[in-house]
């Protein structure tokens, strides 16, 4: 098991730090679940194009059979439990801790990243204004796509949705399951945050969120950047294809951008989604609307969920500002229906 010797971490497994890397790739894990999972992800990062200016950091939240497992597979990654408070934040900060390279880049244990995925990241930070950079994440559904669900809701699943750039651009922020930043500046401001993100099957997430918004407040002339060619695939489960699994991840959505609301201020927390709710969301119900009065029924199934979505999300909004309790205490689907 890692523990800490002074400022750093002892890995359980390490075979050598490559001599400066460019790039360090985190990888966090908690279930025994996902194992094939997680050995495909890592997988898709040791097969990048350029490998010798890259390290793999795994990291396991709190199970120790899952990192005995993996320390005996005998991968050619560095191997650390999580350090910190149970959750994501707390894993991704062990990562930091333990990565060397002068970026890091963070990859879902259920994602599966393109061969040229790093080479795409890596080219936004020519411009040392870039302080963080991510990319399109594609939804690798289990079963069909539910003909209900609008392509506007793909973050529910942890995805890019229609409405994100279709080119480089500037933005906000990027999503957890592919993302980057220098990591001199993630450890400048003290990493992720505790309190808010995910905590096993604990549907509630936004830490990349508020960690964008908090790395932009700090260096206002500093951007991050999405880039369209550094993609990677997103596993969707049956499990997740639900109306329910909606309805849940909806809520907690709502929950998560009132906790950020509080630690950032409304005002950045919730620029992007204003004009998500009126621009985006108003152009496709509009679109489905006109395509279910022409007959189309699944048209009008997605518009219904357009009209549900956007009032779930709201209302979490509003009982997760109005609540006094920490985010971690507020009810949510019980844990064993929730697969994140």
């Amino acid at each position: 098991m890692a523990v800490r010797e002074g400022d750093r971490l002892s890995p359980v497994s390490d075979p050598g730090v490559r001599p400066n890397p460019v790039i360090s790739v985190v990888i966090c894990a908690y279930t025994e679940a996902r194992w094939e999972s997680l050995l495909a992800a890592i997988a898709s990062v040791d097969g990048q194009r350029d490998r010798t200016s890259l390290e793999i950091v795994v990291v396991i939240d709190h199970n120790e059979p899952l990192l005995g497992r993996l320390a005996a597979a005998g991968l050619d990654v560095r191997l650390t439990s999580n350090v910190q408070a149970q959750g994501l934040s707390g894993a991704r900060n062990s990562g930091l801790q333990l990565a060397t390279g002068q970026i890091v880049a963070f990859l879902d244990d259920d994602a599966i990243a393109d061969p040229g995925w790093l080479e795409g990241l890596v080219a936004a930070y020519d411009d040392p204004s870039v302080a963080g950079a991510g990319g399109p994440i594609r939804p690798l559904w289990e079963t069909r796509r539910p003909r209900w669900w609008p392509e506007e809701f793909d973050w529910v699943v942890g995805c890019t949705y229609r409405g994100m750039p279709e080119h480089r651009a500037v933005v906000r922020n990027v999503i957890g399951c592919n993302m980057s930043f220098r990591r001199d500046l993630l450890e400048r401001i003290g990493g992720f945050s505790h309190g808010i993100g995910r905590i096993g099957t604990r549907p509630l997430g936004a830490e990349e969120t508020e960690l964008s918004i908090r790395l932009r407040q700090r260096w206002p002339d500093r951007s991050i950047i999405y880039e369209p060619s550094a993609a990677v695939d997103h596993r969707v489960p049956a499990g997740r294809a639900t109306f329910r699994y909606f309805r849940s991840r909806c809520y907690a959505e709502g929950l998560s951008k009132a906790a950020v609301s509080k630690l950032v201020g409304s005002t950045d927390a919730l620029a992007t989604e204003r004009s998500y709710a009126v621009q985006t969301l108003g152009r496709a119900l509009f679109a489905a609307l006109g395509m279910a009065i022409r007959g189309d029924r699944a048209a009008l199934e997605r518009a219904v969920a357009i009209i549900a979505g956007l009032a779930i999300t709201t209302a979490g909004y509003v009982v997760g500002t109005v609540s006094a309790r920490p985010i971690s205490a507020v009810a949510t689907e019980p844990a064993g229906s929730i697969e994140t």
